[in-house]
Parts: C-alpha cells; structure tokens; sequence
C-alpha cells in the first residue's frame, strides 16, 4: 500500500461541535499499538528526516496545519498536506518524510509497534543506499 491520504467519519455540527473516532478493522490498516503527538514546533523548523523498516503509522494534524514530502523506496515523491482532524497520512514503512508545522499544530501519530531504534533510518544516505 502506498502513501494516501484517509478520511475519518465525523459526527456533529458547527453549533455543537465535532468527535471524529478511529477504530481497527474499519479505519486504519494495522492494530495500533503506540500513541505520540508533537506540540510547539516551531514553523521554521523540519522534522522528520526519517524512514521506518517496519513501522507503519497514520498521522492526524489535530489543529494546523503540517505538511510531509513523502519519499518511497522506488523514488517516488508526493506531497501531502494534513489541515483537517479528521483527516490522516497514511505512512508504510520504506517511506522518507520530512515535515513542517504551522504555527501551533499539534500532530498525533497511530503507530502500529511499540518505539525501537532499530527500525529508524536516520539518514537520506542510508536510505537511498536501500533504494537499489
């Protein structure tokens, strides 16, 4: 499966309010086993410069906006833009992202593993190298 973009339901109104839910088999492609949310990025700062060997993740901009330059193993580059919480980046493994945050955004990450080090690919160098 490639990088893409999902839409979650949401249930309610602008006069009440909004309370979107995601739930396994029916919204995500993997068992969510770990929860993160970075918070206070500044804007001018790029995050990401990473790949994961196993790792599969769906990413929620739960207020701003964040934008990812996705990159897959076959040299395939997609741009994605999360600004609706309801909305989540799918990310497979073998895929290098960087991001960058707009003012006050808040991400929350769905992994589908516990965190590990090993899985990390640090460096573009290394990652380009698993692209052969």
């Amino acid at each position: 499966m490639s990088p893409c973009l999902i839409e979650f339901k949401s249930i309610g109104s602008s006069e009440l309010g909004y309370i979107t839910a995601v739930q396994h088999p029916d919204d995500l492609p993997f068992i969510i086993k770990r929860v993160y949310w970075t918070y206070f990025t500044p804007h001018n700062v790029e995050r990401g410069n990473h790949a994961h060997q196993h790792l599969h993740q769906v990413i929620i901009a739960v207020s701003g906006i964040i934008k990812f330059s996705v990159e897959g193993c076959n040299g395939s580059k997609t741009e994605f833009v999360l600004d609706n919480p309801n909305t989540g980046l799918y990310l497979p493994p073998m895929h290098w992202r960087t991001i960058h945050f707009s003012h006050n955004a808040v991400l929350l990450c769905l992994a589908s593993a516990e965190y590990s080090e090993e899985d990390y690919i640090r460096t573009y160098q290394e990652f380009t190298k698993l692209q052969k």
